[in-house]
């Protein structure tokens, strides 16, 4: 066995979800389609492949300790000059993501890990673009509002092709989706 590259993050829900995606490949932003719209509580990081089942459950005892909560994307943000990005902003959530990140990365856990930034709940909608087509994001998307309720989040895995795909979703109260229900195999078509 080998290394592989997860992620974990709740998913913004549809017709959002696929409507910001859109708008993120609109603005030439490459990687759009290959990254299913999220709020990030694990960034990309690498473990080896054995330890899978123990990060499965790690999180799966987060999941079962959660509670859902009220999520609301509001206006656009920037990490810019620090680093390429436009986002829109989580003002509804930020405090329940936060707590979740840091339940996920807990040091006695099997996904410890130290941020390169400090944790900023958002969704990215471009990174990486030419200027013009990153400030015409942050302008395009200043109004833009979507909420639901945020019921669990899910573990993803990024394939050799730079794609990201769910393997299993982790819902809030110790509901958890059987891997069977819940897992895409590898080589499998991606989210979309």
């Amino acid at each position: 066995m080998g290394t592989v590259t997860i992620g974990v993050s709740i998913a913004v829900p549809e017709p959002h979800g696929s409507e910001l995606q859109q708008l993120r490949a609109g603005f030439g932003d490459a990687a759009a389609h290959g990254i299913p719209t999220h709020v990030t509580l694990l960034p990309p990081t690498e473990i080896d492949e054995a330890s899978l089942p123990a990060v499965e459950a790690h999180l799966a005892e987060v999941a079962a300790a959660g509670r859902a909560f009220p999520m609301r994307l509001s206006g656009t943000g920037t990490f810019r000059p620090l680093s390429p990005v436009v986002f829109v902003q989580v003002v509804a959530g930020a405090e329940a993501c936060t707590l979740l990140q840091q339940q996920v990365r807990d040091p006695a856990g099997p996904v410890n890990r130290e941020l390169q930034f400090p944790y900023h709940p958002h969704v990215t909608v471009a990174h990486g673009i030419d200027d013009a087509a990153m400030d015409r994001a942050f302008e395009e998307l200043a109004g833009y509002e979507a909420e639901w309720p945020c019921t669990g989040f899910a573990l993803y895995e990024q394939g050799a092709d730079g794609v990201w795909r769910k393997l299993r979703e982790f819902p809030f109260g110790g509901s958890v989706v059987p891997p069977q229900a819940g897992r895409v195999e590898r080589g499998s078509v991606p989210i979309r």
